[in-house]
């Protein structure tokens, strides 16, 4: 069964996004680096393997179903901000507009009537809850500590066990 035109670009400009996303998180990562938390940093160059997952997921289903990537240039990413508040607030807020065009993707899927595509999408709907949950929990922490250079170390070297457990 051979994707749609319809859907094959939907999901191309999706594989942008998910390439877009890495991008940001690195361009964070490198922020975090310039400001010596590299426990941020690394949780960061982790979250932007894990996005560039997500765009070959999607380009090797559009391949499978009979369609053809075509790359777009990928958006030049913020690389300023003010604290790690700042930047998880705009974590946050990426994530939730993330899950905003997947739920545009099931919806076209679901009126095309294309049963394939909607299967795949389940995946990434409930990848974008963790997502969410995820930056959500660390903006709630960063929150907690404010200003407190002590809360902000003690949180660095947490996140920088992240893919060791």
């Amino acid at each position: 069964m051979v994707l749609s035109k319809k859907m094959e670009e939907a999901i191309n400009k999706q594989i942008n996004a998910e390439l877009y996303s890495a991008y940001l998180y690195l361009s964070m990562a490198a922020y975090f680096e310039s400001t010596n938390l590299p426990g941020f940093a690394k949780w960061m160059e982790l979250q932007a393997e894990e996005e560039k997952q997500h765009a070959m997921k999607l380009y090797h289903y559009v391949i499978e179903r009979g369609g053809r990537v075509i790359l777009d240039a990928i958006q030049k990413p913020q690389s300023e901000w003010k604290s790690p508040l700042d930047v998880f607030e705009a974590v946050y807020a990426h994530e939730k507009h993330v899950t905003e065009l997947i739920y545009s993707l099931m919806d076209m899927a679901k009126s095309e009537k294309d049963y394939a595509s909607e299967v795949m999408l389940h995946w990434f709907v409930k990848e974008q809850v963790e997502e969410e949950a995820n930056a959500s929990s660390i903006l709630e922490h960063i929150k907690m500590v404010k200003d407190s250079v002590n809360g902000i170390l003690q949180y660095d070297k947490m996140l920088g066990k992240r893919g060791t457990e």
